[in-house]
């Protein structure tokens, strides 16, 4: 016998796959909203192989991009996918369309609603991709299109996703959350988040599912605020221990809010949860991010972005979630302190002393313990 065979390596045994499903992508995409997430959302579905209408109110934006195969306002070095339809007309995105995804700033959701109303095929999922709670009532998202629209299967599409990122091709996860029925349970491959997934699924995005759809959209809406928290201290002069600190608090405190409203602790630490926060609080790609550093430096609000009027949902958000965990007695004393400096004219110095100096607690929620801190009575 050919002894070169002899000290080959035994294959270690290898788990089997598990059982696999097909399920069926949606062939016509809505998408609504052009801006830069909306856009990278579209060459996401048409990279996949979706035939999708991607919908602006500003015409001389759609007549640009069927001229020129880009959206110069947002992400002028993406060349857009020929399966993209830019569209003004929203009866024509809507019309045949497989499933929605609504792009549009949170705080024209129910105005969106109204305009699809007239246009929407009875029954057609819609999954969020804009992240936040509205102000006043202290609802999820998805619960405002609930209310507006109802009938239609409502989830969320949210992760760690910068949008050019996305656009360009980076490697990206994410996750796609709809509530699962007694159907969807038997026969899971037919459900909205497999389909979507799917839809969605390309060489290079990758979304998982969930039902979780409470703590899919919690994390999504107060990683805003812990990333101006950031900001704020980066911009302060302080350095990773710190960031650090308040993204694992900050994470804690998306936790127990979650739970609260009935969503789970687990979903908070995946990718709409801690992935979402990590990458918001660690570059001033983020426009949360980097509103708490030019705060943190001392610019004055109006000044911040050199003046533009640039619209940062974790400013707004910060009011939101605030308002929010104070009717389910949550604390949440990061997000109380941004809300403190951005809409109370707390000095952010002594705002963040004093959440430092904060009673010392336990970690596990277990050991139920709380001491004075040594510094609470020297500042």
């Amino acid at each position: 016998m050919d002894g070169t065979h002899m000290n080959m390596p035994i294959a270690p045994d290898v788990p089997e796959a598990p059982d696999t499903k097909q399920s069926r992508p949606y062939r016509t995409i809505a998408v609504l909203g052009m801006g830069s997430w909306g856009t990278a959302l579209a060459c996401v579905a048409a990279r996949a192989g979706g035939q999708v209408r991607l919908w602006g109110r500003r015409e001389a934006l759609v007549q640009t991009m069927r001229a020129t195969g880009r959206n110069a306002d947002y992400l002028p070095d993406v060349e857009l996918p020929e399966r993209i339809a830019p569209t003004s007309d929203i009866a024509e995105a809507l019309s045949g369309a497989d499933v929605i995804l609504m792009v549009t700033p949170s705080h024209s959701l129910r105005q969106m609603c109204d305009d699809m109303r007239p246009h929407i095929a009875p029954g057609t999922p819609i999954a969020l991709c804009c992240k936040g709670i509205e102000r006043g009532t202290g609802y999820l998202l998805t619960k405002v299109i609930e209310e507006e629209l109802p009938g239609h299967p409502v989830g969320a599409l949210s992760g760690p996703t910068f949008a050019r990122e996305t656009a360009l091709g980076h490697p990206t996860a994410a996750t796609v959350a709809f509530p699962f029925s007694y159907a969807d349970r038997l026969a899971p491959q037919d459900s909205p988040a497999a389909r979507l997934a799917v839809s969605m699924s390309d060489a290079n995005f990758r979304p998982y599912m969930s039902d979780d759809i409470v703590g899919v959209e919690i994390g999504g809406a107060v990683k805003n605020v812990i990333a101006i928290a950031c900001g704020m201290m980066t911009g302060a002069g302080f350095a990773e221990n710190t960031r650090a600190a308040l993204i694992t608090r900050g994470m804690d405190e998306m936790k127990a809010l979650a739970e609260a409203l009935g969503g789970r602790r687990e979903t908070v630490t995946g990718l709409s949860g801690a992935g979402d926060l990590t990458l918001t609080c660690s570059s001033t790609t983020s426009r949360n991010m980097s509103l708490g550093v030019q705060l943190g430096q001392g610019t004055p609000r109006d000044a911040c972005f050199e003046g533009r009027a640039v619209v940062v949902e974790g400013e707004v958000n910060a009011v939101s979630v605030v308002d929010l965990a104070r009717r389910v007695g949550v604390p949440m004393p990061i997000c109380e302190a941004v809300h403190a400096i951005l809409h109370e004219g707390a000095d952010l110095t002594r705002t963040f002393s004093d959440l430092w100096a904060r009673p010392i607690e336990s970690e596990p929620r277990a050991l139920d313990i709380a001491l004075a801190h040594p510094i609470s009575a020297r500042i």
